[in-house]
């Protein structure tokens, strides 16, 4: 029976938590997803990315094409693949971990994925705080000093953990009207720039190496990587009947909608200000480069975008919270990303020497964390795609040695060998500012490949070692109502998705 205090009312606050949607809420649909994925990556960050791929990878405008295109398709592919397992089992992907990793087992990957989406969070965070005083001093000749960047980087995180409040419902309007709003000024800023740039000057520039290419696609994707677990939080109200083909293609397509332009006008920008790609404030080159009247509602719709890609990873954290035992309503477990947020933002807006280099770094290290949950996961989904109740609501919800996801001790001890083998793989291929592995020198390692070799090697040992036994047989009688009318729509309308 379906707890009515938790059920997704039209326009109300969502209270729901990390338990299965039933079917009969579950009336969304996949076109939905598009103003996500293109919210999901309205960030200035793309422009200095851009600027980045220019200035030290040394690429020319079609390489940076190239870089960009590859690394969309890469990353949100993947998060459009693992989305589907949303719309299969109606959870957060926290949640549906579970049935992967063990009910226990789950709480180790979780904590890291936790970990890692503080530090996006406060990156995303720090950057809406420079775009709000980069408007202030547009608007107004007010410059940054210390209680300024206090009160701003406040504002924006407070504004951040309301909006993540409101739901899917109320983010589904926030992005679309965003979508609008972006699209329209970044056209603007395009046309800007075609009628001012000199392009002979931007068409030849020699041409950079393939390894830097490769170590590109790998620095850009790293942001669409960190959304793959959190993928199928926003496709879990879709019904079983989804089309899992057309959840991957509006993810790519609305995700690169944004990411490839984007990447490519830093690229561009970079040529007239090669500076912008070390600034200690990523954002503030836009007031030189562009005129104020542009610049200033440019720099808005972007707060704008900042604010809802936050949001979306704090509604989906708070539902990591959760599945690992933080036993308060998602509200109340957001709240504690939001201070997070906010003491890490002023020590990287306070006390940090360079925000591009420690940007870099948590990318490079934020790719490994991700990748090695997303081998494994991938895998076990692929082995439920052909059974008829994929996954079991009430096992995913009981955490008790009753479960079916408790496995041995509740842990899923294959999942977990080849999460932490890949782990300490990916870490070993890795170099960035703060360490460098004892594989850094090598082909993998320098080419920037770590995450792949990652997610290679974790969904690898999964794949060799024996399936993992579920403490109820697969063909058990499903124990919900809405698993034996999954079952029954599944027997007669056989559903042919492509994991």
């Amino acid at each position: 029976m379906d707890n009515p205090s938790t059920a997704e009312t039209d326009g109300a606050m969502e209270t729901r938590g990390i338990e299965p949607v039933p079917d009969h809420e579950r009336r969304g649909r996949v076109r939905e997803l598009f103003p996500t994925w293109v919210a999901a990556n309205i960030s200035v960050l793309l422009l200095t990315m851009g600027a980045a791929l220019v200035v030290f990878n040394r690429l020319n405008f079609w390489q940076v094409l190239i870089v960009a295109a590859c690394a969309a398709l890469a990353s949100f592919g993947m998060v459009g693949l693992l989305s589907v397992s949303g719309k299969w089992g109606g959870a957060p992907g926290a949640t549906l971990s579970r049935a992967t990793f063990g009910v226990r087992g789950n709480l180790f990957p979780g904590a890291i994925l936790w970990i890692a989406r503080f530090g996006w969070e406060t990156i995303n965070a720090v950057t809406g705080a420079y775009a709000v005083l980069t408007v202030l001093d547009l608007l107004l000749g007010v410059r940054s000093n210390t209680a300024l960047i206090v009160i701003t980087l406040f504002a924006f995180v407070a504004c951040t953990f309301l909006v993540s409040g409101l739901g899917r419902k109320a983010l589904n309007v926030c992005n679309t009207w965003s979508t609008y709003l972006f699209g329209v000024f970044s056209v603007l800023v395009l046309g800007y720039l075609v009628a001012t740039m000199d392009w002979h000057e931007v068409f030849a520039k020699p041409a950079g190496t393939t390894a830097m290419m490769i170590a590109g696609i790998g620095t850009i994707a790293a942001g669409g990587i960190s959304w793959v677990p959190t993928g199928p939080d926003f496709a879990r109200y879709l019904p079983h009947s989804a089309s899992g083909r057309n959840i991957v293609g509006v993810t790519v397509s609305g995700a690169g909608l944004v990411m490839v332009p984007m990447v490519l006008m830093g690229a561009v920008m970079a040529v007239a200000s090669p500076g912008l790609a070390d600034a200690a404030d990523p954002v503030s080159f836009l007031g030189d480069l562009l005129p104020t009247w542009l610049a200033v509602p440019y720099l808005l719709t972007a707060i704008v975008g900042m604010l809802l890609i936050n949001s979306l990873s704090m509604y989906s954290a708070g539902f990591t919270a959760q599945t690992m035992g933080v036993r308060l309503p998602r509200a109340m477990a957001v709240s504690i990303n939001a201070v997070i947020s906010l003491v890490g933002g002023l020590l990287l807006m306070l006390v940090a020497t360079s925000f591009l280099g420690s940007f870099i770094t948590f990318l490079i290290l934020l790719a490994v964390s991700f990748s090695a949950w997303i081998g494994v996961y991938a895998v076990d989904m692929f082995r439920r795609r052909s059974r008829a109740v994929r996954y079991d609501a009430a096992a995913l919800m009981d955490t008790s040695r009753n479960s079916r996801y408790w496995y041995v001790g509740g842990f899923c001890w294959q999942a977990m060998v080849s999460w932490v083998v890949a782990l300490l793989v990916g870490l070993a291929f890795t170099k960035c500012d703060w360490f460098a592995g004892p594989l850094s020198d090598t082909p993998v390692g320098r080419y920037g490949l770590a995450w792949a070799a990652t997610i290679l090697v974790s969904g690898a040992v999964m794949a060799l070692l024996p399936v993992p036994r579920e403490n109820a047989p697969a063909d058990a009688e499903p124990s919900t109502e809405a698993e034996r009318s999954a079952e029954a729509v599944t027997t007669e309308r056989p559903e042919r998705v492509t994991v």
